[in-house]
């Protein structure tokens, strides 16, 4: 059995913009292409250009985190399954991209205390809060805690993302993308009593307006 890797979560959260960043970040749109015919990106001027949120989309593949990070505004720092971190090539290539390991199935105090550092030093810190890839690939509904509960500690704003394929024919499909206003920490239900019932509405807030967005398809 491999030996479990260990991320190191102390060190220092910085920024990828500069030379390296902008060689890759081409290639990688290269083989977003590979999969999907176009990407059509929507309500890039709801991202704000300076300071830490969560931004929180609906996933539908493993690609989704170079996809909504190729809109240009804004580094992403995302959560992907420890697994990822098991096999030096996909490590190298998340790690580039800011990924970081969170275990599943478990509270992982590591990860997520991570997550509220990459928020408060003002990075955006990407999490999808269905959890794992949608099989279907339909409307999104249900969503896991994870997204409310890093919301709360860390009081962040959340940005609703939707992620939708559209075909253009029978063989080819596009993706958009499309960037919801900002939901403001005070608008997500939490009160300082703390009661476990908050972390269900903010997340049933949350989704609900990843779904309007996913809705409006490729409307302009």
């Amino acid at each position: 059995m491999a030996k479990e890797y260990e991320f190191n979560y102390d060190k220092k959260i910085k920024s990828k913009k500069g030379f390296s960043y902008n060689v890759w970040m081409p290639l990688a749109k290269l083989v977003i292409s590979l999969q999907s015919k176009k990407v059509e990106f929507y309500g890039i001027e709801n991202i704000p250009k300076e300071g830490g949120f969560i931004m929180s989309p609906n996933h539908i593949s493993n690609f989704d985190p170079i996809t909504i990070g190729a809109n240009g505004v804004r580094d992403l720092h995302f959560m992907t399954k420890s697994e990822h971190f098991q096999h030096w090539y996909t490590r190298h290539i998340i790690s580039f991209f800011n990924g970081f390991p969170v275990k599943r199935g478990a509270v992982d105090r590591s990860a997520i205390d991570y997550a509220i550092r990459v928020v408060n030093e003002g990075h955006v810190l990407c999490v999808f809060p269905e959890g794992t890839r949608s099989k279907t690939k339909e409307r999104p509904e249900k969503g896991k805690p994870g997204v409310a509960m890093i919301a709360k500690q860390a009081n962040a704003d959340v940005m609703p993302v939707s992620v939708r394929r559209i075909p253009i024919d029978d063989k080819r499909f596009k993706t958009v993308v499309r960037f919801g206003e900002i939901i403001k920490y005070e608008d997500l239900g939490f009160t300082q009593e703390g009661k476990t019932s908050e972390i269900r509405v903010a997340t049933r807030i949350i989704m609900e307006r990843i779904g309007d967005l996913w809705d409006m398809g490729d409307a302009k």
